[in-house]
């Protein structure tokens, strides 16, 4: 009998309409943990290359692990997995919140959907049953109503509702997952699979509880952490403040994403700053399954013209960011406004922000007309454009249906220059951290598989001291603190092992805000929750093996589409000097970016040259099944 798991994986094929069970050995759980590593798994031995993303044959998985679920603070994220519509690789999204949890009460570890439905339908599961139901009659809803209606179809309030929105159905490249109205599996495209398989919702219910292998350890484990958010410092202003308690510091240090990444400081900060968002708009607090942090915000505005309702939460800092500084717009209720339009839409507001900062940009410099704008003023600071623009985007009318492709395709098409201005990576548009200042989170974004992304490693600003998360960190033998602008050998060494931590979160479903090194839970706990959790005995070393080996699945996912080192870099206003503020004139040498990449593949065991992953290094870490593996 296992542990923490069910030892069940649910595989769907819409175009059949067939459910069927998969029972899966304890080698595949320990091997890879689940989230991205066992999705990883399934797609490489399951999805040909070349496949189309928004075709009946894409794959899309949604995949919990072995220990989420689990009565300890930060257990409870899930990952949703499939070849991306919006960058053509590998693409794979977490959200928080209760769903992962529920999904493994309801009897299953992860769900496999293949195929096209004929018409739209939804999935509903519980307890170790499943079935396809029709959604006729909630294909086109915006997300609160699909929510509201699925349960009272169902008859039960507490069921747990991961939906595509309208976006979703017409096929955003950016359109995102959400479960309870406000927790985003927000990159990548996820929601687009989701529509193009006529695929609304996936509503689960859970009555049974998960037995772990050493309940009174867990019980200690929980306690402990419990205490621990009290004591971290930086738990404890993500409790009082939320995310948006990075604006402020961001912006003093330079680093707050400004106008289409021009500059790194902006000069309304304070006006959607965590502080103000606590004054002005702020209704309550909310948090996750099992979570003592209580980081999440929901916001409330009485405004005709923006009015924003608690139950689509509130702006994260990625929003405050996108929809904020990066546009130059201070207007916080407006930002509010975005950031549910987004939700009730469905699509992931980090895309929506930076391809309207695009579009600014475009616009401003004469490379879109007023007639191709549809008549719209869309300039940096405009509110107005925001808000119209989020609305054009997710109904793809007017001007919003080319930028509903994402930046890359938007900028393709336009021309005449207007790629200088498309702030992506892979395809995929930059979240709101500055790589010219913060060079391993740079090195993150270009090496990143499903293109740019803020959670590929942790941010360096912490690493420049010997205490605190620096400590954190000894027991990987990481014990040298260094600058944020340093890109030498030894920040890629550094990290090259923290990517393995963060890849590691993915697979176990673990929140970086309540994870070591710089939260609650050191590195050793982890170990013992999983231990406590499945009964293994297990090492912190069996634990980052399956962070590297899902970094480097995820690379041969994408060499087989045809990315390589050409993709594994900035785009060329990273390369240029920021401008004003504290970080006026900081940027990052070509040359310099270039040899850190080099010193990466070789430290990852992949050629130097072209970034693929050696056979030597796929059988260290157990991947012989690849083919790759014999060439």
């Amino acid at each position: 009998m296992p542990y923490g798991y069910n030892g069940k994986v649910l595989r769907v094929d819409l175009s059949r309409g067939s459910i069927d069970v998969e029972a899966l050995s304890e080698q595949i759980y320990r091997t890879y943990l689940g989230g991205s590593a066992l999705a990883l798994y399934y797609l490489l031995r399951e999805l040909k290359p070349g496949t189309d993303p928004l075709g009946p044959d894409n794959l899309l998985i949604f995949a919990s692990n072995v220990v989420s679920g689990a009565p300890v603070a930060g257990l409870t994220r899930y990952s949703v997995a499939a070849r991306s519509p919006l960058t053509c690789a590998f693409g794979e999204a977490e959200a928080g919140g209760f769903w992962g949890p529920e999904l493994k009460m309801a009897g299953f570890d992860a769900i496999i959907i293949k195929g096209k439905a004929h018409r739209p339908s939804y999935l509903w599961v519980k307890d170790g049953e499943a079935e396809i139901r029709d959604a006729a009659d909630i294909w086109g809803l915006e997300t609160g109503p699909a929510q509201e209606r699925i349960r009272q179809q169902l008859g039960d309030q507490r069921i747990r509702v991961a939906q595509t929105g309208p976006a979703g159905e017409r096929l955003v490249r950016y359109a995102c997952i959400l479960n309870e109205l406000k927790h985003a599996n927000g990159r990548t495209g996820m929601g687009a699979v989701m529509g193009s398989k006529n695929l609304r919702a996936v509503a689960v219910r859970g009555t049974s509880r998960l037995t772990a292998a050493d309940p009174e350890a867990l019980k200690e484990i929980g306690s402990f952490m419990v205490q621990a958010i009290k004591d971290n410092p930086g738990d404890q202003a993500l409790r009082k403040m939320g995310t948006a308690n990075l604006v402020m510091p961001l912006n003093e240090s330079g680093i707050l994403p400004t106008r289409n990444f021009k500059s790194g400081y902006f000069e309304g900060a304070e006006n959607i700053s965590g502080a103000a968002m606590t004054d002005e708009i702020l209704e309550r607090a909310e948090g996750c399954y099992a979570c003592a942090v209580q980081c999440k915000r929901a916001v409330k505005v009485e405004d005709e013209e923006l009015p924003v309702s608690p139950r689509y939460g509130g702006p994260e800092y990625e929003t405050l960011g996108s929809l904020g500084s990066l546009l130059c717009i201070d207007d916080l209720k407006a930002i509010a406004h975005g950031n549910e339009l987004c939700n009730r839409y469905g699509m992931d507001t980090i895309s929506v922000g930076t391809t309207i900062a695009f579009t600014m940009e475009c616009f401003e410099n004469g490379l879109i007309s007023p007639d191709e704008a549809d008549g719209l003023e869309i300039r940096f600071g405009s509110t107005k454009a925001m808000v119209e623009l989020i609305h054009k985007i997710a109904r793809r009318e007017g001007i919003g249906d080319l930028l509903a492709e994402g930046v890359l395709r938007a900028a393709q098409k336009i021309g005449r220059g207007s790629e200088k201005y498309a702030m992506h990576i892979k395809g995929q548009e930059l979240p709101m951290h500055e790589p010219r200042v913060k060079t391993g989170m740079g090195l993150g974004f270009a090496v990143s598989p499903t293109g740019a992304d803020h959670i590929e490693a942790p941010h360096d600003t912490p690493f420049q001291q010997h205490t605190g998360p620096m400590a954190a960190i000894a027991p990987m033998g990481l014990l040298e603190p260094m600058d944020q602008k340093y890109m030498g050998p030894e920040k890629v060494r550094q990290f090259v092992y923290l990517q393995q931590i963060w890849s590691l979160y993915n697979c176990v479903g673990m929140c970086n805000f309540a994870a070591g090194p710089n939260w609650a839970m050191p590195l050793k706990k982890l170990v013992q929750t999983v231990e406590a959790v499945t009964g293994w005995e297990s090492s912190l070393w069996e634990l980052l093996k399956v962070g590297e080996r899902a970094v480097t699945m995820a690379r041969v996912f994408n060499t087989r589409e045809g990315f390589g080192r050409k993709d594994d870099t900035w785009p060329d206003r990273l390369f240029e000097p920021l401008e004003g503020g504290p970080t006026d004139g900081q940027t990052v040498e070509r040359k310099i970016f270039d040899n850190a990449l080099s010193l990466y593949y070789g430290m990852m065991g992949w050629d130097t040259e072209t970034g693929t992953p050696a056979r030597s290094k796929l059988w260290e870490l157990n991947l012989g099944w690849l083919p790759e593996a014999d060439k």
